[in-house]
């Protein structure tokens, strides 16, 4: 997609980015709209796409961070071309997404990797070291102060104060949620008895919209703690834990979490339909691999979009964003693709029609 910035066009109703790109359509000199709702996990790498995109020329895609359920919903009504996903769509609404498509499957094309911190704000520790199970305790109310001797045998020498626990967790749907509760049912089983779902199961804890929203709420809470999109927890300036997964602590960098992307498998090898393999992922336990990693798709008609001019748009779109969009990724708490990765993905966007 050869794309030039036309503007940002902000939306009423939502927080989010409306990213304003220009995409260039087979060439041609008309311009195409090619819009895309939901993930907020997404929302930062679509603003910056849409720069790194901004003298390519071209038609207009417009994308808004309003939360991966509300993504879902407009994708199948047809109100928007794609939707933005942090979770694949259920089997209800794989059905749905096909009618939508003109009886053509939907795909998932995970173009964005983005890793989980959990960040907190806790005065006078600046080198939390966390386990699954204990992450899982603290957000489900078994464990509810700093000083618990399972976060101190976790942190020798820490000056952990006697101070209550404040978990905070996202209040909408959301495919963060829901990836976060799958990570904890494989890396934790024991502690975590409740099933993923993009509505938060844990025990207690204070609620917030969205990641700007749980984002602002640890900021401005002493004690607090969320698990939120690594970009948003460095805009904030929130401590982030290291986790010990069964290999070490490992902290979370640009390294470590490629590390892990490096590991990704799909579910079902040689289909476009891209569907990582979460459970997978999320039981890693390899040696400096930071595996608490977010993919979120871009939910796409396989074919069927009713302008001709749509999915043309679309692969020139991604596939600039391939080439051109990856550096300064890492700045904004994302992991930019490997060459590796992006060879896999490579294929779905050229079949798209």
């Amino acid at each position: 997609m050869n794309i030039q910035r036309k503007g940002v066009r902000a939306s009423a109703a939502v927080a989010g980015v409306a990213a304003v790109m220009a995409v260039s359509a087979c060439g041609g000199s008309g311009s195409t709209t090619i819009t895309g709702e939901g993930s907020t996990a997404q929302q930062k790498a679509m603003e910056h796409f849409s720069k790194v995109l901004t003298d390519k020329g071209g038609a207009v895609l417009d994308y808004t961070g309003s939360g991966s359920g509300d993504g879902i919903k407009k994708f199948l009504a047809g109100d928007v071309d794609f939707a933005g996903s942090d979770s694949p769509l259920k089997d209800e609404e794989v059905t749905k997404a096909k009618a939508r498509c003109g009886g053509n499957d939907a795909w998932h094309l995970p173009l964005v990797a983005g890793p989980v911190a959990l960040a907190y704000n806790l005065e006078g520790v600046d080198d939390l070291k966390l386990s699954p199970t204990v992450i899982a305790k603290i957000f489900d109310s078994k464990i509810t102060m700093w000083n618990d001797k399972d976060i101190a045998a976790l942190n020798p020498g820490a000056k952990l104060p006697a101070a209550k626990i404040v978990p905070v967790h996202r209040s909408d749907s959301s495919g963060t949620t829901d990836n976060f509760q799958k990570f904890l049912q494989n890396a934790a089983p024991q502690a975590w008895p409740h099933q993923h779902s993009k509505e938060f199961k844990g025990a207690g804890g204070s609620a917030a919209s969205k990641s700007t929203g749980v984002g602002d709420t640890v900021k401005k809470t002493a004690g607090a703690v969320t698990y939120v999109e690594w970009g948003f927890a460095t805009e904030n300036n929130l401590g982030v834990a290291a986790v010990d997964f069964g290999a070490g602590a490992v902290k979370l960098t640009a390294d470590s979490a490629a590390k892990a992307l490096d590991g990704i498998e799909f579910k079902t090898p040689g289909s476009k339909d891209l569907v990582v393999d979460a459970d997978a992922l999320f039981k890693s336990k390899a040696p400096g691999a930071y595996p608490l990693i977010l993919t979120p798709y871009s939910v796409v008609c396989s074919a069927g979009y009713s302008s001709a001019k749509t999915a043309p748009a679309m692969r020139e779109a991604f596939t600039t964003i391939l080439n051109d969009g990856q550096t300064g990724l890492g700045e904004l708490g994302y992991v930019p693709l490997p060459a590796g990765y992006q060879a896999k993905i490579k294929p779905t966007i050229d079949a798209l029609k």
